[in-house]
């Protein structure tokens, strides 16, 4: 007598099936994503979501938007290849970010590697996620040795200087002689607030 028995490892912690979500994706409308549909269902997707969009706005992809709302703990989304869904490597990142919290899992048919099913997947992405926190450590850190290389060269950073010394002095001599703020600010196209700036050393000085 033939029994319908379903692995343990497709059966969630809640007693939902555990399903693969595939996911196929072509740029434009002329292209044809029926073979990326086809490796997706010979790798035993149950359900694909496939649309005609570019990779570029998340937003602008209301198939993958639905992926992600359908997606149930302990389900695992598969692509032919990564650029099918992320555009860059921050994007997949941030993907797999969501997927996690979402507790679904991830797999590329084209790179192995990429791969949260297995412990070897994972290790490989935590070392991913590993030299991407080191990529972002080393721009940091020149980013702040450049600062204060041009600190120390005399570079001034934060707001440029709208008025030299000279235009201040004349600033600061034409308003004792009865010269206004607003009209001040008018002459030389700059904000009321950049005149009495201007102003508080030699007012500073008078008192």
């Amino acid at each position: 007598m033939q029994r319908n028995s379903v692995s343990i490892s497709h059966i969630s912690i809640n007693g939902d099936l555990k399903i693969k979500r595939g996911y196929a994706r072509v740029s434009y409308k002329a292209q044809d994503y029926q073979a990326q549909v086809e490796a997706l269902k010979a790798a035993g997707c149950e359900k694909i979501y496939s649309e005609k969009q570019s990779g570029k706005p998340r937003n602008g992809r209301p198939e993958f938007a639905k992926l992600m709302k359908d997606l149930l703990p302990g389900d695992t989304v598969v692509v032919t290849k990564l650029d099918r869904l992320a555009r860059s490597s921050r994007d997949l990142r941030n993907i797999l970010h969501e997927l996690d919290g979402l507790s679904a899992a991830f797999l590329s048919l084209r790179e192995s590697w990429c791969d949260t099913t297995t412990p070897a997947g994972q290790l490989m992405l935590t070392i991913f996620g590993g030299i991407a926190e080191f990529e972002r450590d080393l721009i940091r850190s020149r980013t702040d040795e450049g600062i204060e290389r041009a600190k120390r060269l005399g570079k001034r950073f934060g707001r440029p200087v709208r008025l030299d010394d000279g235009q201040k002095r004349v600033i600061a001599d034409r308003y004792g002689k009865g010269a206004t703020i607003p009209e001040l600010s008018e002459e030389y196209g700059v904000g009321v607030g950049t005149i009495w700036r201007a102003l508080q050393p030699e007012i500073q000085t008078a008192a």
